[in-house]
């Protein structure tokens, strides 16, 4: 192992831990992945469950305002029965629709007891970023009874950087009527409708008497594939472990060029034990060379 005594040097030290850390860190982000993988396989397990239970009136989940219990029955199926506002009808950026721009069309429905709830009816063509529902969207009149899942409310997403706050999205303005939004912030739409909204909206699945026409499109079912996570785990974990192949290597290379750089020099220098004696050829000249007098 004396070849390897290279290693102790300060630099290579240095070159040790950040190599260590590189190969926590990929460690690290292997073991997220593991995680949000499990977590992922926990919400489809609970989601394919909810989708056994029968409907739950909407009015019965959570009270108008607590945002923190319509994160809770996020999927639960619900049923609700009430008259379309279809004239506060609101756009939300972003959406897909058959694999090009769309946005959701969110209307509210106001329930007999005058509480609102907002129904995610679906997706139509957004290439041009509209202003707002446009006239053509059918919406049922009169009383409709609807079936579809609850979702939680949306907020603007944001880092904490602790002596400050970077955010990714637009924001929507705090005051005024809004035709199109940025996200279903349920908060923001109570701001502007008259009655109480409840903390969650509904993502529609069916409805009573039903729309003939091709759009809105109707909202996907719930996403139960695992995603990416998975071969991310394998990737780090494999990223990882090369790692600490191909720097193995790079040590043993550097101690094989150390060990014949030694060897080379040792060949270089004359062996003191190898003194010529009485006899030895190297003393006798060679015949062939005649010796000059100074």
């Amino acid at each position: 192992m004396s070849r390897y005594r290279f290693a102790l040097k300060p630099r290579w030290i240095l070159s040790h831990l950040f190599v260590l850390v590189m190969v926590l860190g990929m460690c690290r982000a292997g073991i997220w992945q593991w995680d949000r993988l499990q977590q992922r396989r926990d919400i489809n397990a609970r989601v394919e469950e909810l989708q056994q239970e029968t409907p739950t009136p909407v009015e019965d989940l959570a009270e108008p305002g607590d945002y923190a219990e319509g994160r809770k029955v996020e999927y639960t199926p619900v049923t609700a029965t009430g008259t379309y506002l279809a004239d506060q009808s609101v756009l939300v950026d972003g959406a897909d629709h058959k694999g090009a721009a769309g946005a959701w069309v969110l209307t509210p429905l106001e329930l007999d007891d005058g509480t609102i709830v907002i129904i995610r009816r679906g997706t139509i063509p957004n290439p041009g970023q509209l202003d707002a529902v446009p006239e053509s969207v059918e919406t049922p009149s009169g009383e409709v009874t609807v079936e579809g899942l609850a979702r939680p409310t949306e907020t603007r997403p944001e880092v904490n950087l602790g002596f400050t706050k970077l955010h990714f999205e637009r924001a929507d303005p705090s005051t005024g009527t809004l035709e199109n939004m940025a996200r279903v912030d349920l908060a923001r739409l109570d701001q502007q409708i008259d009655g109480d909204v409840l903390p969650f909206s509904v993502s529609l699945r069916a409805q009573d008497p039903a729309v003939t026409a091709d759009e809105p499109l109707p909202p996907n079912a719930p996403d139960l594939s695992e995603g990416s996570h998975f071969s991310y785990t394998v990737q780090w974990f494999t990223f990882s472990l090369m790692t600490v192949i191909v720097y193995g290597l790079i040590l043993r290379r550097r101690a094989r060029e150390i060990e014949r750089e030694e060897l080379d020099a040792q060949l270089d220098q004359p062996d003191p034990d190898d003194e010529p004696q009485p006899g030895d050829p190297r003393l006798t000249p060679d015949p062939g060379i005649t010796p000059t007098d100074p």
